[in-house]
C-alpha cells in the first residue's frame, strides 16, 4: 500500500518528502510517465506535478481513481481532467490534509466497515454512559477495533466510568481537530485499553465542537472502528452532530413512569433510528413494553437488575456476563446488521 509519484518540481518534492515522512508513510518515486506506467493501475494512488499531469496526459494513461495533483500555483487544468485528477493540494497550504490521505494509506484498508451508534439517557442517571462503555468493551470483546467518544461535557468524564482516569492522553477539549483527520493519530494521542480508545471530556473546560465530532467520528469509521458515543439528552449542537453521523441511537430508559414520560420528550429530539433499552426493576411492575409503547421508541432489549453491579463498577471493572453485557452484545448485533 505504496503511493506513487511523478514529481520533479525541486520545491514541491522537498515539501512532498516532508509530508510522508510527517504521516510515517513511504512513497515510490519514478522519473517519468514510461516509468510510471507499470504501477498506475496498482498504486493505491498517484502524485503528480503540473508537469507530470502534462506527461501522463501525454501518454494517454488510462483514467484511473486515486490520481491527486500537488501544485504551488494554478493547476494544469486541461491535462488533469484528461488524466482524471480528483483532488488538488496546493502545497504547502493543504499540507495537513495531504498528511491525513498518506496516513489513511499506511493504515490500510479497514477489516470490517466502520459502525457509529449513539447512547443517550432518557432522564437524568438512567445509566447511559456505563451502558455506552459496556457497549464499547463488548465490541473490543468481539475482535473490532473500538472508539469511545464522550460527546457530555457536563458528566464528570466517561474515563471515570472506566476507571481510566489516570491513563494518560489527551482528552476534550485540547482535541480541537476539524476535516479529515487520520485515526493513527487519535490512536497516538488519546488513552488506551487494549483496543479500545477513549475520547474523554475533561473535568474543566468546554466539550467538543461539532466539527470535532463529526471528523472523530468520521476517522473512527474510515478505519473500520466499532464507534460507540455518549450522550447528554439535552443534546448540544456537538451531540446532534454525532446523531447525524450515528448508524443507530440508543436510549436506556429505567422502568418507571416518570422516566418515560421525560424520555418521551427525549425522544422527540432525536431524528435518525431510536431503539430503546429498558432498565429495571420496576417499581409500579411497568413491563418493559409497556414502556415503549409511553416512549414511541421500538424495544431493542431490557436489562434486569444486576446484583453487587453499583460496587463492581464503582471499581473502574465491567462485567463480562449479566444484564449488562447481554444488552451491550444485543445493541451490538443490531448495530451491525
Amino acid at each position: 500500500m505504496t503511493p506513487t509519484a511523478l514529481v520533479n518540481d525541486p520545491a514541491l518534492l522537498d515539501d512532498l518528502l516532508r509530508l510522508t515522512a510527517a504521516a510515517d508513510c513511504e512513497l515510490v518515486r519514478v522519473p517519468d510517465a514510461d516509468a510510471l506506467r507499470p504501477l498506475w493501475q496498482t498504486a493505491p494512488f498517484v502524485l503528480l506535478d503540473p508537469a507530470g499531469a502534462r506527461a501522463c496526459a501525454s501518454a494517454d494513461l488510462p483514467r484511473r481513481d486515486g490520481v491527486f495533483l500537488v501544485c504551488s500555483g494554478d493547476p494544469p487544468w486541461e491535462e488533469s481532467l484528461t488524466v482524471g485528477v480528483e483532488r488538488v493540494f496546493s502545497l504547502p497550504s493543504d499540507g495537513e490534509r495531504l498528511i491525513a490521505e498518506l496516513a489513511d494509506i499506511r493504515e490500510g484498508p479497514p477489516l470490517r466497515d466502520g459502525r457509529v451508534v449513539a447512547v443517550l439517557g432518557g432522564r437524568g442517571g438512567a445509566g447511559a454512559s456505563v451502558l455506552c462503555a459496556a457497549v464499547a468493551l463488548a465490541a473490543v470483546g468481539t475482535g473490532s477495533e473500538s472508539l469511545l467518544v464522550d460527546c457530555d461535557p457536563l458528566g464528570g468524564g466517561i474515563d471515570l466510568t472506566l476507571g481510566a482516569e489516570q491513563v494518560t492522553g489527551a482528552r476534550w477539549p485540547a482535541v480541537q481537530v476539524s476535516g479529515r483527520v487520520p485515526m493513527s493519530a487519535l490512536r497516538s494521542a488519546l488513552p488506551a485499553k487494549g483496543n479500545l480508545t477513549v475520547l474523554s471530556c475533561d473535568r474543566e473546560g468546554p466539550g467538543p465542537t461539532p466539527q470535532a465530532v463529526t471528523a472523530v467520528l468520521d476517522a473512527g469509521r474510515r478505519a473500520g472502528c466499532t464507534v460507540v458515543c455518549d450522550l447528554p439528552r439535552h443534546l448540544p449542537p456537538a451531540a446532534e452532530a454525532a446523531l447525524d453521523r450515528a448508524d443507530m441511537a440508543v436510549m436506556v430508559v429505567p422502568a418507571e413512569v416518570r422516566a418515560a414520560a421525560a424520555a418521551r420528550r427525549v425522544a422527540d429530539r432525536v431524528t435518525g433510528s431510536l431503539r430503546l433499552v429498558v432498565r429495571g426493576p420496576s417499581p409500579a411492575g411497568l413491563k418493559a413494553e409497556e414502556v415503549a409503547d409511553v416512549v414511541g421508541v421500538p424495544l431493542l432489549t431490557q436489562m434486569r437488575p444486576e446484583p453487587r453491579l453499583a460496587a463492581i463498577l464503582e471499581h473502574g471493572r465491567f462485567p463480562s456476563r449479566g444484564p449488562l453485557a447481554a444488552a451491550a452484545r444485543e445493541i451490538l448485533q443490531e448495530l451491525r446488521s
